[in-house]
């Protein structure tokens, strides 16, 4: 049986970084796969971590978790959610697990005592990985994207690496720089200068861009493009229009409408199939007329980051509230919401705020940083009947306000936030107490995909619609066994476990008692797709819009709910 020919497209950043990269990468990878071709992608990190788990989410975003518990950058969700695939830990890398590998070989003499050298033992590890990834997916194609800009120097050996995967395979890899485009308000006009030094420093590395994507406010002119084609050495109509639109969902549709698909299978000398979109347009049309509008409230504590409002934070929640609003038909209108609002004396009196919301979800998180103001909201909602839903650290503290307001357990809590509480409902799990007794925090926590029982009649089976489900994790505490008989005989169900009944997957109220109230200890943001999304968020959004068509005023219909600055 003949080999199958790989291909490689190499996704690198020009001028700045935050413009869209993963979303372009994302987009090709669904152009490419609506020809039938068999498609993988990868995410490259130039970080001395050896996972995104260290890292800060206000600096460095979500980290997204894969099946397989590989804690990861989070363009990784986009690429599942644009590919509908499920990636592995072969699929992400940073420049810390490159050289851990390359240390790790030497030390067990696998280089047979030669000279371990940066180049070219660095880049020829990277590429020894992106063929793992594709040999392991069978891709037809596989993406690259290369974190960053091209003039950083920790980008070198990344650069290089796709540079040497040119030279021995020349009709085989494609490189596409995605590069702004700014228009300076004081001058009105769209500047190509920086993409041509972008386009420079990439040729000082060896390598020449196929295509240019070009970012900007405003849709790319002919003048403009000509003027990039001619001083970037590339044809133009391989400079790609990428303007701003109101759903990054339009991208596939607009690269394809710009024949970027043609122009990457002619590039690669790839059989020219069509490219069947029907669905991801079925998609998009949906995005573009919705029957009306639910307003969530989102309350976490990782929102501020000086005068900027961060949605990557939560950006898997984010999309799988929006993608199973669009799916029913309606606009989900989000609003970001910090628990410490809902703290102190004052702190009841503001969390009455919620009323105005058709639902509220507090999403994962850590640390003691507004954890007070989040039970205060919670309370809020199960008194008022207010459609929740908790996910992980969201779960814990409705099972811990339960507890406090319901059971009686005033000092209720969890051990994370008070060690010393009487009534540690939320424990840290047996087997991680001695990891954190040595201080190993890296990848160390209850991760990736692990199956839970349903119970019948409950608010998650009639979503789910199936006995045995199995979601992602990233936690490490969890509902104290000690406690679980004396929360359920006061009424909370828990509605999902581990198949051994140890472990509390799922927390929620019978729904003749309230009309959504439900925590899940797993993250199911992590497994929505735009073409399938997730039962529970889906549930969700059902009774926000039950809830919106019941209680809403005229006057709350006319209320704007003022959009935050966010961080793009």
């Amino acid at each position: 049986m003949k080999k199958k020919q790989r291909k490689y497209i190499f996704v690198v950043g020009g001028v700045m970084s935050g413009v869209g990269k993963g979303v372009a990468s994302s987009s090709i990878g669904t152009i490419m796969k609506a020809r039938g071709l068999a498609v993988t992608a990868l995410k490259i990190d130039p970080y001395i971590n050896i996972d995104a788990g260290t890292m800060n989410p206000t600096e460095h975003g979500e980290v997204f978790v894969l099946n397989d518990g590989d804690e990861c950058d989070q363009d990784m969700g986009n690429y599942e959610r644009f590919l509908d695939t499920e990636l592995s830990k072969n699929n992400y890398m940073t420049t810390g697990r490159v050289y851990l590998d390359v240390i790790r070989r030497e030390r067990n003499l696998e280089y047979k005592g030669k000279n371990v050298e940066v180049v070219p033992d660095i880049p020829l590890e990277v590429i020894r990985r992106i063929k793992k990834a594709a040999d392991d997916a069978d891709a037809d194609v596989t993406l690259v994207e290369v974190g960053g800009t091209i003039g950083e120097y920790q980008n070198i050996i990344f650069l290089e690496a796709a540079r040497m995967l040119k030279a021995k395979y020349p009709g085989d890899v494609a490189i596409v720089m995605v590069s702004y485009l700014p228009i300076p308000s004081k001058i009105g006009e769209m500047k190509t200068k920086p993409t041509q030094y972008a386009a420079r420093s990439l040729n000082s590395v060896g390598l020449q861009a196929d295509i240019i994507i070009g970012r900007s406010q405003l849709p790319i002119d002919k003048k403009r493009k000509e003027k990039i084609a001619t001083f970037c050495n590339v044809l133009p109509d391989h400079v790609i229009s990428a303007p701003d639109v109101e759903s990054i969902y339009d991208v596939p549709v607009n690269f394809e409408r710009d024949n970027l698909g043609n122009i990457l299978c002619k590039v690669l000398s790839i059989k020219n199939a069509k490219t069947d979109l029907s669905k991801w347009k079925a998609f998009v049309r949906k995005t573009k007329s919705p029957k009306g509008e639910v307003r969530i409230a989102v309350v976490g504590k990782y929102f501020d980051s000086g005068d900027f409002v961060l949605s990557d934070v939560y950006i898997s929640v984010l999309e799988a509230i929006k993608i199973s609003a669009l799916s029913l038909g309606v606009k989900a209108v989000i609003r970001y919401v910090n628990s410490r609002n809902f703290e102190g004396p004052n702190g009841r009196k503001a969390a009455a705020d919620l009323r105005n919301y058709d639902a509220v979800l507090v999403p994962g998180g850590f640390g003691s940083t507004g954890v007070e103001g989040k039970i205060c909201a919670i309370q809020y909602c199960r008194e008022n009947k207010i459609p929740y839903f908790g996910l992980c650290y969201g779960m814990q503290l409705m099972v811990i306000e339960f507890a406090r307001n319901v059971v009686g357990l005033k000092d209720a809590n969890t051990t994370e936030i008070n060690p010393e509480t009487k009534n540690p409902v939320i424990d840290i799990m047996e087997d991680q107490k001695k990891i954190i007794s040595s201080g190993n925090y890296g990848a160390t926590m209850r991760l990736g995909a692990y199956p839970a029982m349903l119970k019948k009649g409950t608010v998650a089976r009639k979503a789910y619609n199936t006995e045995t489900i199995f979601e992602r994790h990233r936690h490490r505490y969890e509902v104290n066994p000690a406690f679980i008989e004396t929360i359920s005989a006061a009424g909370l169900v828990f509605s999902g476990t581990s198949p051994t009944g140890k472990l509390m997957e799922i927390a929620e109220l019978p729904q003749n008692e309230h009309p959504f109230f439900v925590g899940t200890q797993f993250h199911p943001e992590f497994k929505a797709r735009p073409l399938l999304p997730h039962p529970l968020f889906s549930a969700f959004i059902k009774a926000a819009i039950k809830r919106g068509s019941e209680t809403r005023k005229p006057a709350i219909l006319a209320q704007k709910v003022a959009s935050p600055q966010v961080k793009e």
